[in-house]
């Protein structure tokens, strides 16, 4: 399996461009306070998500979800100071959060299986 074929990640990818494509109409003020951070925290998530899917042993890869996971969480954040603050429209909030809800189920379904098939990435190791 290809990192590229996990839907979490490929789910991550679209938040991640969806919010940047959002933020890169902000006015100078908005991108550099709330802009930065959010734009940073949605990266995050697909980040993690790769650097624990290319290491060797399962235990290191849940780590790196977890943290993914956090980032995911933190998304979710900003993205409710950015609605609070007028940034976002309703429309295009509402839509990013039920994609972060999406999200944090998968990826917690994710969590779940890694370890116990080889299928989660190429060098897992069965967890007995």
């Amino acid at each position: 399996m290809k990192l590229e074929d996990l839907q979490i990640y490929q789910l991550s990818m679209e938040l991640s461009d969806g919010i940047w494509n959002v933020v890169q109409k902000w006015g100078v003020f908005s991108k550099d306070t709330v802009g930065k951070q959010l734009v940073r925290a949605a990266d995050s998530i697909g980040a993690n998500i790769a650097e624990g899917f290319g290491r060797y042993h399962f235990k290191e890869n849940q780590n790196f979800c977890f943290y993914s996971r956090g980032s995911l969480y933190e998304t979710k954040t900003w993205l409710t100071k950015a609605q609070s603050r007028n940034l976002l429209n309703p429309e295009i909030f509402k839509y990013l959060i039920n994609l972060c809800d999406t999200l944090a189920l998968k990826l917690n379904n994710y969590i779940k299986t890694i370890g116990k098939t080889n299928t989660s990435s190429g060098s897992q190791q069965i967890n007995k």
